[in-house]
């Protein structure tokens, strides 16, 4: 059995050979991948990594030493699988309660000069930890932050601010008409109406317009043509800055939907 320590991938060693083009594709990616710890990530004496998608977390670990690795509290441990389960004493524990319970999954090497990769699988995301035992260095914790969840959490916040917002300011409620017909085809982003404050025309659509299509607007003329319209979107209406008899959505190129609005004359003001 080689000695713990001894990379057999290197030249001049007896059981050396020459690296084929796909393995050196894979040390080259997996290095490329391994984020290494940094004094600028430590917080007292726990690295704190910035989470990204199939990276290799480098963790060193010391015989004697217990490495404690903190998941994000609320997260639901699934699996732990480590590839060396013979020289390393590797566990799980909690602490907290609630929202704010965490996992800790636990890594300890019988000796030093050890390698070997660990891969934990929780109800949000799959870590892969590459471990390294040294004679007395040992990092104490490690933990990590989530930019892209944040990033989330920012937009999903945003839109929702987005959506409780007034379509428009200012408003004036008894100049409101709401005197429009919708006709035409009846596509799932069909408008559910139309009104205008006698200026503005405000043309509201279902609450998931935002995650489908966007059919263009066409303002119809009184020589019956369409031509393109200015418009800008808010939310989940279309205003556009100006009033028309009027105005077609349309969307698709072998099939396309069409769906008229059109202004009455009379009626349509709130009472």
């Amino acid at each position: 059995m080689p000695q713990a320590g001894i990379d057999l991938t290197a030249p001049g060693h007896r059981h050396w050979r020459p690296l084929s083009p796909a393995a050196r594709s894979v040390v080259s990616a997996n290095h490329a991948a391994t984020a290494e710890p940094g004094a600028q990530g430590f917080v007292n004496a726990t690295q704190v990594f910035p989470f990204a998608e199939g990276a290799l977390f480098h963790i060193y670990t010391a015989p004697g030493q217990v490495s404690d690795v903190a998941l994000e509290a609320g997260e639901s441990l699934i699996s732990v699988a480590a590839g060396d389960t013979v020289r390393w004493v590797i566990g799980d524990t909690s602490s907290g309660a609630g929202e704010s319970k965490r996992t800790h999954v636990l890594v300890k090497p019988f000796s030093a000069g050890l390698v070997t990769n660990v891969v934990i699988t929780t109800d949000r995301r799959v870590y892969h930890l590459s471990l390294t035992s040294t004679v007395r260095t040992a990092m104490a914790a490690v933990s990590w932050t989530y930019p892209q969840d944040q990033l989330l959490s920012l937009k999903r916040a945003a839109d929702a601010a987005a959506a409780a917002a007034p379509v428009s300011s200012g408003l004036d409620i008894d100049r409101l008409h709401f005197g429009y017909i919708v006709s035409g085809d009846k596509p799932d982003w069909r408008p559910l109406r139309a009104f205008d404050d006698g200026r503005q025309t405000f043309i509201e659509f279902p609450a998931d317009i935002a995650n489908g299509v966007a059919p263009p607007l066409f303002i119809v003329g009184a020589d019956k043509q369409a031509e393109l319209v200015n418009y800008h979107v808010r939310g989940r209406y279309y205003i556009v800055d100006r009033l028309f008899d009027a105005a077609e959505l349309r969307f698709g190129l072998k099939h396309q939907d069409i769906v008229r609005i059109s202004r009455t004359r009379d009626g349509g003001r709130l009472s």
